[in-house]
């Protein structure tokens, strides 16, 4: 066979002789018929032919002349005996043996092991239903811890939110509380300036009616009106809800500096001297501030700046 090349035409390949296949068929057939024929004819054998004669003892009569029998006929030709196929040999019988009773031991250990199988089946499946139930324990636990961790981190992030709105909040408050303490630092200050200026103008008034009445010696002190003094009083002590105690040792005293406006009413309180309790400090000058505007002289006219002193022992 020529090697193929590539690129080269394909060609087809010459078909093979039949010649040697056919004598080969030829030559098997002619052997089966030879066996076929010499496993006939060497069992075909001669028949044996067997002759007797018949003797009848009793007497007869003479019967008439025979007469010439007629010509036998041809025997007919003899079929060729046909062998017989072998007979199959039979395998010899097997002897069974009887059949034996069961045996009450044998059958009483089979039972037991079955019974064995069945309890090792029962164990195994409750030892799956087991299995299983804790599976199932150990996932709810793992989804149990989840959840629990979600709503733990849910209400961190919520307080954080929380806390964050809170400080804004509280940002946002003391800015507007930093601011609306400006704001009255401011009104304060500008209300202060106004005081401030009104008490000018009136000192000025004040100044130029003592030039006009007599010397500065004689106006700088003036006389104390005790009907005015204890109007004042009055009205202070009336005003003032002081409700510690009393019995302290000794009788403190509080000192404050009003100044008030001709109309009485009052411009500022400043405490010139504590008493040493506080709370009673404050009820006093709340007392002060509510008591405006206050009485004011026979005349019509008010001292504008007043020495208020008060002492814890004048309440009880």
């Amino acid at each position: 066979m020529k090697p193929v090349t590539a690129g080269a035409p394909y060609s087809v390949p010459p078909e093979p002789s039949r010649l040697p296949a056919f004598m080969l068929a030829v030559a098997v057939h002619a052997v089966l018929l030879g066996f076929l024929w010499f496993g006939i004819s060497w069992q075909t054998s001669e028949p044996v032919a067997v002759e007797a004669e018949v003797w009848d003892m009793s007497v007869q009569t003479a019967a008439a002349p025979a007469l010439p029998a007629p010509p036998a006929p041809e025997p007919a030709p003899e079929p060729e005996p046909v062998t017989p196929p072998p007979r199959a040999i039979e395998p010899p019988p097997v002897e069974r043996p009887a059949p034996t009773p069961p045996d009450i031991n044998l059958q009483r250990e089979k039972e037991r092991k079955e019974e064995e199988k069945r309890k090792l089946a029962e164990q195994q499946k409750e030892r799956e239903r087991k299995e299983e139930e804790e599976a199932r324990k150990q996932e709810l636990a793992e989804k149990k811890k989840k959840d629990e961790a979600d709503r733990k981190e849910k209400d961190l992030a919520a307080k954080k939110e929380a806390d964050a709105k809170k400080k804004k909040e509280d940002a946002d408050r003391k800015q507007k509380e930093l601011a609306e303490a400006k704001k009255k630092a401011a009104a304060d200050k500008a209300e202060q300036a106004r005081i401030d200026k009104i008490r000018q103008e009136d000192m000025k008034r004040m100044a130029g009616a003592i030039g006009s009445t007599g010397s500065a010696a004689q106006s700088t002190g003036p006389r104390a009106d005790a009907g005015y003094v204890a109007a004042i009083t009055a009205a202070i002590k009336s005003n003032t809800a002081y409700g510690g105690s009393t019995t302290m040792p000794g009788n403190p005293k509080a000192i404050f500096k009003v100044e008030q406006l001709p109309t009485g009413e009052i411009m500022s309180v400043r405490l010139v001297k504590s008493s040493g309790v506080p709370e009673f400090d404050r009820a006093v000058e709340n007392g002060i501030k509510k008591a405006s505007p206050l009485p004011k002289k026979k005349d019509g006219t008010v001292e504008r700046t007043l020495d208020v002193n008060f002492s814890m022992k004048d309440y009880d």
